[in-house]
């Protein structure tokens, strides 16, 4: 059997979005080969959740930071407010 192993060098939450998708793609590429033996794919099947919650959750403060872009109605410049992760 195929040994589970991703690539990460660092937590789950240390991760960028990109680097994020990037292990879990890499788990279901290695989940949908069927190599990887029982124990290691329920291993791999929770680090994909944390994985999956944590690309959930920088999309959403993504989402939430373009739409504190505001358009002015006066056909003004675009201005943009800061915000504030609740994580931080």
């Amino acid at each position: 059997m195929t040994d589970f192993k991703t690539s990460l060098d660092k937590p789950e939450d240390a991760l960028s979005f990109e680097e994020a998708l990037s292990a879990l793609e890499e788990i279901v590429e290695k989940l949908e080969s069927g190599t990887v033996d029982l124990d290691k794919a329920v291993d791999a099947y929770a680090q994909g959740m944390l994985l999956k919650q944590h690309c959930q959750a920088r999309l959403e403060e993504a989402r939430l930071k373009v739409e504190k872009i505001k358009l002015p109605e006066n056909g003004g410049a675009t201005t943009a407010q800061p915000f504030e992760s609740e994580s931080q």
